[in-house]
């Protein structure tokens, strides 16, 4: 039976947020990272996931089937994703996978209705060294000179070549991700210097993330950068309850490339251990 269906919610703005759904159970929302959407991002786990949860598949302003908005700010949206959660009704557990990562925690800092948070590679700007720095600094420059020039594929691309290494890039290439992804280029030039130019509480602060009192997992590639890793370090450190786990083999682009062990890492975090047990 397809159980497909769609959810929208009004932010507080007036802005229209909406996602497909899929499955039934414990309901999980998750958030997508930089590069794509709600339907993109995370449609290779779903088949392995939908038995035990109801996926809530919601997309950033300007993007999927949510409304558009200039101010796509982390404050804003975040706010987007409380509500989102909230009319939900009931505990709710959100996964996030990068720049989406990061909203999850500031939304379950805030919010007593998120129980349970997993992490993809939540990016920590301050924890990035002079190289790193300059390796996404200049995917993003990149990028910008190719949207100029209007190949939007080519430019994002280019974007994902800082985040992603060489394996990666050719798994998303094939899989056409970069092509499903290409009309949000200026959506992505636009979010970006918002992101940098945010004075407000992010999910980088120790006082965001030791107001967190659901459980976190936050899971990482090992073959992944370096400050992707300190990223999760950083988390476990602040978060009173959080716990760290590597994904052998995979990179930033974990949802592409190792969809299987992702999903079984969200099944054992999400469901008591009695009743996985049970279900096998």
């Amino acid at each position: 039976m397809n159980t497909q269906r769609t959810h929208y919610v009004t932010a507080t703005d007036g802005v229209t947020i909406g996602g497909t759904v899929h499955g039934q159970g414990r309901p999980l929302v998750f958030l997508h990272g930089g590069i794509g959407d709600g339907d993109v991002d995370w449609d290779r786990l779903l088949g392995h996931l939908t038995g035990w949860f109801t996926c809530y598949l919601p997309s950033m302003r300007g993007r999927g089937l949510s409304g558009d908005h200039p101010d796509v700010s982390p404050g804003r949206q975040v706010d987007d994703v409380l509500t989102y959660v909230d009319s939900i009704g009931g505990p709710t557990g959100l996964v996030g996978w990068s720049a989406g990562a990061n909203l999850a925690l500031g939304a379950a800092a805030r919010s007593d209705a998120v129980d349970a948070v997993a992490l993809l590679e939540p990016p920590m700007r301050s924890l990035m060294d002079e190289q790193e720095q300059a390796v996404i600094g200049d995917a993003v420059a990149r990028m910008g000179k190719l949207a100029a020039e209007g190949d939007l594929t080519a430019a994002v691309r280019a974007f994902a070549g800082g985040p992603f290494n060489d394996e990666e890039i050719a798994a998303a290439e094939n899989a056409g991700y970069f092509e499903a992804t290409s009309r949000y280029v200026m959506h992505l030039l636009n979010l970006l210097p918002q992101v940098m130019a945010y004075e407000g509480p992010t999910a980088e602060d120790p006082a965001v993330l030791n107001a967190i009192s659901a459980r976190v997992l936050v899971l990482y590639g090992s073959d992944t950068l370096p400050f992707y890793q300190a990223g999760a370090r950083h988390v476990a450190v602040h978060v009173p309850d959080a716990r760290v786990r590597e994904v052998p083999g995979a990179g930033h682009a974990a949802p592409l490339t190792h969809p299987e062990a992702i999903a079984k890492a969200l099944t054992e975090f999400f469901v008591p251990s009695g009743d996985l047990t049970r279900r096998e």
